[in-house]
């Protein structure tokens, strides 16, 4: 019973602690998280005691000097392949096919995680290599999520280079196909960066909700149908499910 009672009480702790990166009042706390105001004054004096919150001296409360140092802690060691990694195995499983997850860098995307498939090939790409964002699924998944002047920022510039035959070289072009991912929620890469081999890819955004970087599941141009829209659908929820695993926050409902 005392333990069901301390967690009750940390439970509470949490609530009021969560609630304080978005509210600064002891009413709009109590508010949303349904906890008595009483409750909710004396759970903040604690944090503030611990320098988990401070005063904002007209009688509200803010997010204290101890959460940021917590925060940069953690962020020195913080590795977002691991947290993906569960996510992406489920997606190779699933489908049986190459699975990448990359993030951006500059006018790049990096891998950071590779599982091979049960294809008898393998995948030349490898952990550590930079590709251009505009000849790869992810990177066009990522450059259709940011805002339109920071892509043409991109293309001038980086270019739009022909690493294969069936790059993207026109701007035009380009930005009629993101066009079509920001509807879709998924890219494709037909033989683009790799001559004969597809991809399906969608994006991943980090904790303040901007797009990072994105997971896509790869294959030989006759092994992946690009037009089937089931498979694609596994990599969106794949995608998402890694965005929650880095806290992005939650979608609104449409």
């Amino acid at each position: 019973m005392a333990g069901e009672a301390a967690n009750g009480s940390i439970d509470k702790a949490l609530m009021v602690l969560e609630s304080l990166a978005q509210h600064t009042r002891v009413t709009d706390i109590a508010a949303a998280t349904g906890l008595p105001k009483s409750t909710v004054h004396r759970i903040l004096q604690s944090l503030l005691a611990w320098e988990f919150a401070r005063a904002d001296g007209s009688g509200g409360y803010l997010p204290g000097p101890r959460i940021l140092a917590l925060a940069g802690k953690v962020m020195t060691r913080f590795d977002p392949a691991q947290h993906a990694r569960g996510a992406l195995r489920d997606l190779r499983d699933r489908t049986g096919f190459t699975v990448h997850f990359a993030i951006r860098s500059g006018d790049e995307v990096v891998y950071v995680e590779k599982l091979e498939g049960r294809q008898p090939y393998d995948m030349k790409s490898r952990v550590g290599n930079s590709v251009p964002l505009h000849t790869t699924g992810i990177g066009k998944a990522i450059m259709a999520n940011l805002p339109g002047p920071e892509t043409d920022r991109i293309i001038a510039r980086a270019g739009l280079v022909a690493v294969t035959p069936n790059s993207i070289t026109d701007p035009a072009v380009l930005h009629e196909q993101l066009a079509g991912v920001a509807r879709r929620g998924y890219a494709v890469d037909d033989g683009e960066n790799d001559p004969g081999i597809r991809c399906v890819a969608a994006p991943v955004f980090d904790h303040t909700g901007a797009v990072m970087g994105g997971v896509s599941i790869a294959a030989l141009t006759f092994d992946l149908e690009l037009a089937d829209e089931a498979l694609a659908e596994q990599v969106m929820k794949t995608a998402a499910a890694v965005s929650a695993a880095l806290g992005a926050p939650a979608p609104h409902p449409v």
